[in-house]
Parts: structure tokens; C-alpha cells; sequence
């Protein structure tokens, strides 16, 4: 959203090109409200959403863990003033030397969802604890996780009794019922699913300790979505009654829904134009698209919210894309966007709710154009 604070920055710096500036006072609010939500459930930032070092400082300092992906975000947690025991290596494709090097660093807590990682994970990290992430369907997700990540819950029960057999510590079950989640039933089934597992695995022998109720956490968009309070609420009642009154640990991995509504992307207006004499639709182009930060608008399913000078004129149905000459670097077409009739080139835009997953997915140089530029304030 557009703060005073990154209305003021714009005005007053008047940066160039397109960039990304992320108000660390939304940050910390958001902060706040998922610790108060779920003051029982420790919080590990998952720092692929946005990983900018004043970020990462702001959260540690507030007492967050950290969800990490590889040996560099791990670094950059440990960087920002987060200690080993604040940061599970949360990728469940590791390579076995980079597991070697986490543990090095005193991370002992690593996900996992096959035996096979559980054997790198006991031959580099002896005696580490382990949570098995399971499967879920993503419905009700507007960026889905399923497949590639995780296993079925009988798989899960062979897996971490592998980690036992191989000397680890079988530690918990985790899932992730997919990015920018609006259905807030959605963790009541893998909480089901997770409790079974517990049930089953107390039958032989080992107790586990924690469920990982992952990301999902929503930013709003264009259209409105559940406080964190009420999905607070919905897991609360979903664990009582998969796990009754003896209640698992619990962490959360939000990233959208901790910095998305922090940032907005100040854009330029490059092009507007048509395809024909008799084409009913223009097509904008913008000097950012989805390989300068926006992938996410692959198959158009985060629709960001945009803002011009202009918003008062009379409006029509755009095609909107990015300046690349590739032919998918195009954001809104199957469902256009409204944007004023009165736009012209060089015309300044704003694309709220970009703190998350933009400066992450900017390409390095595609067509020579330079990385997002970011700014924290």
C-alpha cells in the first residue's frame, strides 16, 4: 500500500527507473499482528519473500526466526543477527555438501520429504532434528505448492522412521497449503493429516514435537482478504480438534503476508498503443514486466493493484506488459485492466502490494536491463 512515508520518499528522491520501496513501519505492524494472533506459535520469517538486509535486521531485532532456503539466505539470517537455533533450513532439495555447511553454522533443524534427503541429512548433520513435509492439494491458493514439495502422509511415517533408524531426531510434520491462501479451511485437513501421522508414529516408539503450519498467510490485493486474527482463530479451533488438549509445538513461515502490502513499485509508462485500426483494446507497455520483479503474474494469478495521477478520468479495459522483447512478458490479457483513457507515455504508475517475491524474481540483466532497484525506508 502507499504510505506517507513511501509518498513522501517518492517525492522527495524522485528515484529513476522502475524500483521497489518498502516501508519498514508496515513491516513491523505485520510483525505484531502475527505474534499477538498466535502468541503460542513462534514465527520464522520465510526470507525468499523479500530478503533485503534491513528486513531481516527489523524482524531479528523483534525476536523472529527464520525460514531458509539455501546456505546463502542462511548467511544472510545469521548476518542480520539471527543465532543458529532461529533458523531451519527449510528446502527440501538440499545438497548434501550445502546441509554439511549448515550444520556447521548450528542449524540442526532441516526439512525434509523423502529418505532420500533424510540420508544426506544423516550423513552431513549427525543427530540433527528432521520434520517431514507432507502433501496438500493447494485449492483455494492463488499461487499453488503442490507436487513438488512433499510426500503423502504414509510416506511421511517411512521417512521419519528412516531418520530415527539413521540416527536423527524425528522431530515434526510440516506442510504449506499454498501461497496467498483465502480459503482458511484449508490447514484444518493437514492438520488432520498431521495428527494421524503423531498417532501412528507414537505406536512405534517416537514422539513428535512439532507441526510446521507454513506460509499461506495472505496480502490483500485487489480484493479483500481474511485478518490474520480470524485465520489465527480457524487453526486454533483445527488444532484442538486434531490434537485435542495435547497441543504440538508450532511455527509459522509467513512472507507475503509479512512484507506484501509493505512495498510499492513506482513504474514508467513507456508505450500505449494498438494492434489494429479496430482493436478494442490498448495495449500499455510499462518499463517493468514479469522478468523485472512481476513473475508472479504468470497465468495472471496475483493481480496487483494499480494506481495513477489519473484515477478520476474515465477508464477502459488495457492489455498491460513489460518492455522485454520476449512475447510471455506480457502481465494482464486474458482478463484486461482498467486503466484511465487519459494515460500517456512517461505517465508515473504505482503497483501496491510488491514487498514480496519482486526483487527475488528480477532477472539479473534479461535484455540488458538492470535488476529491480529497491529501497527500504
Amino acid at each position: 500500500m502507499m504510505t506517507d512515508r513511501i509518498r513522501s520518499f517518492l517525492e522527495t528522491r524522485r528515484p529513476e527507473g522502475p524500483c521497489l520501496i518498502v516501508d519498514l513501519d508496515v513491516v513491523r505492524d505485520n510483525y505484531m499482528t502475527f505474534r499477538n494472533a498466535m502468541p503460542d506459535t513462534r514465527i520464522f520469517y520465510a526470507v525468499k519473500a523479500n530478503p533485503a538486509p534491513e528486513i531481516l535486521a527489523l524482524l531479528a531485532s523483534l525476536g523472529s526466526s527464520f525460514d531458509t532456503a539455501s546456505v546463502q539466505e542462511i548467511e544472510m539470517a545469521l548476518n542480520a543477527g539471527a543465532s543458529p537455533d532461529r533458523i531451519s533450513f527449510g528446502n527440501t532439495i538440499k545438497k548434501e555438501r550445502d546441509i554439511e555447511k549448515a550444520f556447521a553454522y548450528g542449524i540442526d533443524l532441516f526439512a525434509v520429504d523423502s529418505v532420500e534427503e533424510v540420508q544426506k541429512v544423516a550423513r552431513a548433520a549427525p543427530g540433527a532434528r528432521v520434520f517431514c513435509r507432507i502433501l496438500t492439494d493447494g485449492e483455494g491458493a492463488e499461487w499453488p505448492l503442490s507436487r513438488k514439495f512433499g510426500c503423502v502422509p504414509a510416506m511421511a511415517v517411512d521417512v521419519l522412521l528412516h531418520a530415527r533408524d539413521l540416527g536423527l531426531k524425528a522431530y515434526g510434520i510440516s506442510f504449506h497449503v499454498g501461497s496467498q491462501q483465502t480459503r482458511m479451511g484449508a490447514w484444518r485437513t493437514a492438520l488432520t493429516e498431521a495428527a494421524d501421522i503423531f498417532r501412528t508414529l507414537a505406536e512405534q516408539g517416537i514422539q513428535l514435537s512439532m507441526v510446521n503450519l507454513g506460509g499461506g498467510f495472505p496480502t490483500r490485493y485487489v480484493k479483500d482478504v481474511p485478518a490474520v486474527e480470524a485465520y489465527a482463530g480457524t487453526i486454533r479451533t483445527a488444532l484442538l480438534e486434531a490434537f485435542g488438549n495435547r497441543l504440538p509445538e508450532t511455527i509459522i513461515e509467513p512472507g507475503r503476508g509479512m512484507v506484501g502490502n509493505a512495498g510499492v513499485v513506482k513504474a514508467e509508462v513507456v508505450l500505449i498503443s494498438r494492434k489494429s485500426e479496430d482493436d478494442d483494446k490498448r495495449w500499455v507497455f510499462l518499463d517493468i514486466g514479469k522478468f523485472g520483479g512481476l513473475a508472479e503474474t504468470m497465468d495472471e494469478s496475483i493481480r496487483y493493484p494499480i494506481r495513477t495521477a489519473r484515477d478520476g478520468d474515465a477508464m477502459e479495459d488495457c492489455v498491460i506488459a513489460g518492455p522485454t522483447c520476449d512475447s510471455a512478458d506480457v502481465l494482464y490479457e486474458k482478463t484486461p485492466y482498467p486503466l484511465p483513457l487519459s494515460l500517456t507515455v512517461g505517465d508515473e504508475i504505482f503497483i501496491e502490494s510488491c514487498g514480496a517475491y519482486t526483487t527475488t524474481y528480477a532477472s539479473v540483466a534479461f535484455n540488458g536491463f538492470p535488476p529491480l532497484a529497491s529501497y527500504v525506508i
